[in-house]
């Protein structure tokens, strides 16, 4: 394995990890900051992951989790205070069981990497090659050993997690054993008492099955079945340990100075997901006999070269800045470990598979962050799976409307079925503007790829029944004779309960607008959706008459009706030890602040910036972000995307690195609870429609590139429209290539181009 040479020591700093372009490596084991190594060397592949827990035992302060896509539990919320409308319980993403487990034991003492002596430290997340890497040498009474784990979990075999251990004595003859397991004995991060969600069903030499335990909602268990084989050198299996929910095998043998032990773990899971239940346990074993045929070394191989094909389409590559270089491709690793579409039924969980909070389910991330992203990195049958996932869950976005009394749907704010499952009312209920999220992806797939199709079959049921929603939700205000929206939160959570917030009285009025203008595409569809014309009337009275908070002194679109009554002063006034506000002031203190927590009226300037001048959008930027504490991670990406398109580059590139490296460097003190999945999208978006300006309006691409005064050269690959392009900017030079498809009529810095090889161009400066 490719270590760095350097040798390992106790952790006396802060730095968890070096500045590598391919890797996230460090020669310390940092005890301190545990939970944070572990959530930055985290893998996945979209059927499965886990954090970067260790395979050997480790007694101290850490978080093991290990997840499998759409595996939940609907948990109790119905408290004292609980009111009609609210949801009948809190969905979570639930710790699945412990499969990487692998103890060491050393002349009878087990191997604990928290209180015994460890030299020599190395780990590495090569992320060009889907590897989980750590060496070390322990000292047990004098006697030296050297320990290499190797670890993956397969793009090729997606049940399948493989792992290759190896122990070297180095000064001593010793006895070891090797102790792999599957437990099933977990719990949640976040369960109340330690409350466990599996109950036993089968434990048998190999394998184990387990089942979430009945829930009082009607929601379907879930089995999980686990089948582990072992090859081995030099030990020989000494015993076998079976117990309802743990098995484990004990494997021994005598190393003298130099000789080495290895044992390969394989352990193929399977879910009633994909297979009946009572067949789950069988599936496990005859996929993990098919694996079993395979060399270690092989099944990385076909890994790693899955690995390599994502990369040459979804890199983007940046000269002269490693720490940047090292953001983005983490970022992008971390999103294609979490989902790459080929499992229609799942979504991106803002966790992804590397911690609890949020409850893994989804949210409007999705649609208003990741769609472009996978629109231009995979195929466009990966985001029509994503909107055909809000498609299938209609009749639960309309079952959520009715809890409310309202009329049409209103998808949910957290979910794994499409019902609403979280419990806080102000976010559950009042956060409405995903609605208007849910149908910009739509526009957005519609107006990138061409294909109508998707619109006009399932679309527009979507658009009506968000529309319907919106139609009932707004009130008419006779006096002003305006219709308004009462009682809301906005991108902002830092203020709830507000009267007309701009943003989502901007998104429930476009809604209505884009469908009255694509239901033509599809004259049926008024007939099947009983679409009345005194109906259609009605939403075009509504953006007529909708009501936006403006001030027109200063020219800004106000956030809400009361927010410039607020002490309005910027962050910089702030002592810096109150940040982020959120681990530092209560809630009332926050609420009652004109601090705000992500992009909200810039949210809306982001999704429609062709709809305003340069001038207006400039204002609105200039008066809110300097309010703004971006403890959300989806705001760094707003403002640098908006700070470039008014070219005060400085402001984007700060804001390019703070979302680029928002876990690397634990902006907001936070990432030891898992990695921020969806808002790492920002990177890719603060590069591609930020630095290099790209649009696609009314069906055309376009391009505006600028080089960052500290970058020496950028260049990444899109799909677009049955094409393949890569652009490359240096100081003095845009090139872009067609290397896929048709050529293509587009637009470079406003001038119209027919791209039929290769355009090039000079680079404007900023």
């Amino acid at each position: 394995m490719p270590f760095n040479e350097s040798g390992g020591k106790e952790m006396t700093d802060n730095r968890l990890f070096d500045i590598d372009e391919w890797k996230v490596k460090t020669t310390l084991l940092n005890k301190k900051e545990r939970r944070l190594q572990e959530s930055l060397t985290s893998i996945g592949n979209g059927y499965m992951g886990m954090r970067g827990n260790f395979e050997e035992t480790y007694s101290g302060d850490h978080h093991q989790g290990s997840y499998i896509g759409g595996i939940w539990y609907p948990d109790k919320t119905r408290v004292g205070w609980w009111k009609i409308g609210y949801p009948e319980y809190f969905g979570k993403v639930i710790n699945t069981m412990n499969f990487i487990q692998l103890d060491i034991v050393i002349d009878g003492e087990k191997v604990d990497l928290y209180t015994d002596t460890i030299t020599d430290f190395e780990m590495e997340l090569d992320m060009q090659h889907g590897l989980l890497n750590r060496r070390y040498v322990i000292d047990k009474k004098g006697k030296k050993a050297a320990v290499n784990v190797e670890r993956f979990v397969s793009l090729d075999q997606k049940e399948l997690c493989a792992i290759r251990l190896s122990v070297t004595s180095l000064s001593d003859t010793i006895d070891v054993e090797l102790i792999p397991a599957l437990d099933g004995d977990v719990t949640n991060e976040d369960a109340n008492y330690e409350e466990k969600f599996w109950l036993p069903v089968a434990s048998k030499a190999n394998t184990l099955v387990i089942e979430t335990k009945p829930n009082d909602f009607g929601i379907e268990q879930f089995t999980v079945g686990a089948t582990m084989t072992n090859r081995v050198t030099h030990v020989e299996k000494t015993g076998e340990v079976l117990t309802p929910m743990k098995v484990s095998e004990t494997y021994s043998g005598n190393l003298t100075p130099g000789q080495s032990a290895t044992i390969e773990k394989r352990v193929v899971l399977t879910t009633s997901r994909d297979y009946d239940p009572e067949k789950v346990e069988q599936q496990s074993q005859v996929i993990s006999q098919a694996v079993d045929a395979l060399s270690f070394d092989e099944l990385k191989r076909r890994h790693q070269t899955l690995w390599l094909e994502r990369w040459q389409k979804a890199d983007i590559e940046i000269g002269g800045d490693p720490a940047a270089q090292q953001g983005i491709r983490f970022n992008l690793f971390q999103l294609f470990s979490t989902y790459y579409g080929e499992d229609y039924r799942l979504n991106i969980g803002p966790k992804g598979f590397t911690g609890e909070k949020y409850g893994g389910a989804t949210y409007w991330d999705t649609e208003a962050y990741a769609v472009p992203l996978y629109l231009a990195l995979a195929d466009q049958s990966v985001t029509k799976n994503l909107l055909t996932y809000r498609h299938n869950q209609l009749p639960e976005a309309e079952h959520n409307a009715r809890q409310q009394g309202l009329k049409g749907a209103l998808y949910p704010m957290v979910t794994f079925t499409g019902v609403e499952c979280h419990n806080e009312w102000e976010i559950t209920f009042e956060e409405i503007h995903r609605n208007g999220a849910m149908a910009h992806a739509i526009y957005n797939y519609t107006n990138y790829t061409g294909d109508e199709t998707y619109l006009k079959e399932k679309g527009l049921d979507v658009l009506v029944g968000i529309s319907r929603f919106w139609a009932d939700r707004v009130h008419y205000h006779r006096t002003k004779d305006q219709y308004m929206i009462h009682g809301v939160t906005g991108p902002n959570e830092y203020e709830n309960n507000v009267n007309n917030n701009w943003y989502t009285n901007k998104m429930a009025a476009w809604t209505l607008r884009y469908t009255l203008s694509v239901l033509p595409l599809a004259p049926l569809k008024k007939e099947e959706l009983h679409i009345s014309e005194e109906e259609l009337d009605k939403w075009q009275d509504i953006i007529n008459k909708m009501y936006y908070p403006y001030d027109k002194e200063q020219g800004i679109f106000v956030q809400h009706d009361t927010f410039l009554d607020k002490d309005l002063r910027p962050v910089s006034a702030l002592d810096p030890a109150e940040l982020p506000l959120n681990q530092n002031w209560s809630w009332d203190k926050i609420l009652r602040s004109p601090f705000i927590k992500q992009a909200d009226v810039l949210q809306g300037l982001y999704f429609f910036r062709d709809e305003f001048s340069t001038e207006e959008i400039e204002r609105q930027f200039d008066f809110y972000e300097p309010m703004t504490v971006h403890e959300s991670s989806l705001s760094p990406s707003i403002h640098a995307i908006l700070a470039a398109d008014l070219k005060k580059m400085d402001k984007a590139v700060a804001f390019y690195e703070r979302t680029a490296r928002l876990d690397l460097d634990n902006y907001n003190n936070d990432t030891e609870d898992g990695l921020h999945i969806t808002s790492m999208t920002g990177s890719w978006l603060t590069i591609v429609q930020g630095f290099a300006g790209m649009k696609t309006t009314d069906g055309r691409l376009s391009f505006r590139p600028y080089l960052p005064k500290n970058w020496q050269n950028y260049a990444f690959h899109i799909n677009y429209r049955d094409r393949l392009l890569k652009v490359s900017v240096t100081s003095d030079e845009v090139k872009i290539a067609l290397l896929e498809g048709e050529p293509l009529d587009m637009a470079v810095y406003d001038e119209a181009v027919l791209l039929k090889q290769v355009y090039t161009c000079k680079t404007v400066a900023v």
